[in-house]
């Protein structure tokens, strides 16, 4: 198996540091370039073509979502690389962001998690393979937005759970429809019928998709 070749952003040169030497610990990743901020990392990325990044989602110029503007930009550039954000805390505003428009190649995890070195490679591998790494704690904290919210996924229906889970690989409803050879229609029930069950009947309708995303990805 050929190693993995990843690219790291970050603008703290201690966190850096200290994810560098996680993988130079883990077997079968080479760290092909550092990168101090956004257009550093953009320029690595452009230069190195890795097949993973991971970077933090503030960082100079601006400070403010750098990170997931990049990581939405590879994914459409690139859609064969996977991004992992890293974070110091859940801000469900990037994690709506990020997943917007799928999920597949992208992962959004805690810093405090890089410390756990088996979970830490686990989630690498997963955007990596194009698979989906979410942080536990960023589901809890949007599904615990709504107390009387439900996430037993066993509610759903056969057809609503393999509907979900085409929703969560990035496909809209007329990707769906045509995938599963239904009507619009009856894709947009079946979507319904899923908000509803999931206790998301009162988002509007991109955070109930990313949120059920999260709750399908955590179960």
């Amino acid at each position: 198996m050929s190693e993995l070749r990843v690219v790291l952003a970050d603008d703290n040169v201690f966190i850096r540091t200290g994810v560098r030497a996680m993988l130079d610990a883990l077997p079968g990743f080479s760290l092909v370039a550092e990168c101090g901020d956004a257009d550093e990392l953009r320029a690595a990325v452009d230069l190195h073509r890795p097949d993973v990044v991971l970077t933090d989602i503030q960082m100079p110029p601006t400070m403010s979502d750098e990170g997931i503007t990049a990581a939405l930009d590879f994914r459409r550039r690139f859609p064969e690389m996977g991004v992992l954000v890293l974070s110091q805390y859940v801000e469900p505003e990037y994690v709506m962001m990020l997943f917007e428009e799928g999920s597949e190649g992208l992962g959004y995890l805690l810093k405090e998690r890089v410390a756990d070195i088996e979970e830490f490679e686990r989630a690498i591998h997963a955007v990596g393979r194009g698979e989906s790494a979410v942080d536990p704690k960023v589901v809890e904290v949007l599904v615990a937005a709504g107390s009387k919210r439900s996430t037993d996924l066993s509610r759903l229906t056969p057809r609503e759970s393999e509907v979900l889970g085409l929703i969560a690989e990035g496909m809209n409803n007329a990707a769906i429809a045509e995938r599963l050879v239904l009507g619009d229609k009856a894709v947009a029930k079946h979507i319904s019928g899923i908000f509803s069950k999931l206790g998301l009947s009162e988002e509007d309708d991109v955070h109930r998709r990313v949120k059920a995303v999260l709750i399908w990805l955590a179960g």
